[in-house]
């Protein structure tokens, strides 16, 4: 979210230093003492502002075609206990993320299973190309394998989307200009409905 408006806004704010610090986990943003944090809304504290930054997204299964040369795809979720998936855990001793699908108005979670436990997306990924397993992250990180031919989907119909992400910031404090500078950069990167005004003094909300 970042990396694609970052030289955009250092050449426009040349005086402004942008730290950046990736975690899989929530953070207490204030402590450590950062202006913003960026991740799902539940990361924003109660007293926290959170603006949407990237609308929602919808979730991919996939898997290399070589893998798929060697067992038969699956078509539903329930299919995945005969494969090997690679296995998600968002923080060290955190428990492994279970899948989530949807259809027909219905939702169902699987705990899968394989030799391959990641706490990165991009790992992930790259573990599916290499044909280790089935991964399961965002449209927007697969598409470019999707593309080149070296990932395939499955499962498509079943697919969720989930809420997106938010920037979120001290609801107690004036908003620094270089904060509300990047934060009405992010907003206006991906589309004029989601920007948003941004209040003094709020709780969450868009």
């Amino acid at each position: 979210m970042i990396a694609p408006i970052w030289a955009r806004f250092l050449s426009t704010f040349p005086d402004v230093q942008l730290e950046i610090h990736a975690d899989t986990a929530p953070r207490d943003i204030v402590a450590k003492g950062f202006d913003a944090g960026i991740g799902p809304r539940d990361w924003a504290a109660a007293d926290m502002i959170a603006v949407r930054v990237v609308g929602p997204m919808r979730v991919a299964v996939v898997g290399a075609p070589a893998y798929f040369a060697r067992r038969l795809p699956p078509r539903t979720p329930d299919d995945l206990a005969r494969h090997s998936c690679i296995q998600y855990r968002r923080a060290a001793g955190g428990m492994i993320f279970q899948w989530t699908f949807e259809r027909d108005g219905k939702s169902q979670q699987v705990l899968v299973d394989g030799p391959v436990i990641v706490n990165d997306i991009d790992l992930a990924v790259r573990a599916a190309v290499d044909g280790l397993g089935i991964a399961y992250a965002t449209e927007a990180v697969v598409d470019p394998f999707l593309c080149s031919g070296q990932l395939v989907r499955v499962i498509e119909d079943w697919s969720p989307a989930f809420e997106g992400f938010f920037l979120y910031y001290p609801g107690h404090r004036r908003v620094p200009l270089a904060l509300r500078a990047l934060i009405d950069m992010l907003c206006t990167a991906r589309g004029p409905a989601l920007v948003r005004g941004l209040p003094e003094r709020s709780s969450a909300a868009d």
